[in-house]
């Protein structure tokens, strides 16, 4: 089966949209974590959704220095 891995870009009544390699995908909200939220990276395979807590904050934090960069005097 294949394993696809995304970052949630929003979520629409009950479809998830999710950025794969670029593209923005549809898969049903009903197989996401009721905590998953947009920015979150997740892996999904078939109607199985994991959070992936590690990869999700180490963007968080990228994207926190790069803000930082560009707000510095």
């Amino acid at each position: 089966m294949e394993i696809i891995k995304g970052i949630i870009d929003r979520f629409e009544e009950d479809i998830a949209v999710v950025e794969v390699d670029g593209v923005t995908q549809d898969f049903k909200k009903s197989i996401f974590p009721k905590n998953a939220e947009p920015g979150d990276f997740v892996e999904i395979k078939g109607e199985q959704v994991m959070i992936l807590k590690d990869e999700t904050e180490k963007r968080r934090k990228e994207i926190e220095k790069l803000m930082d960069e560009l707000w510095e005097d």
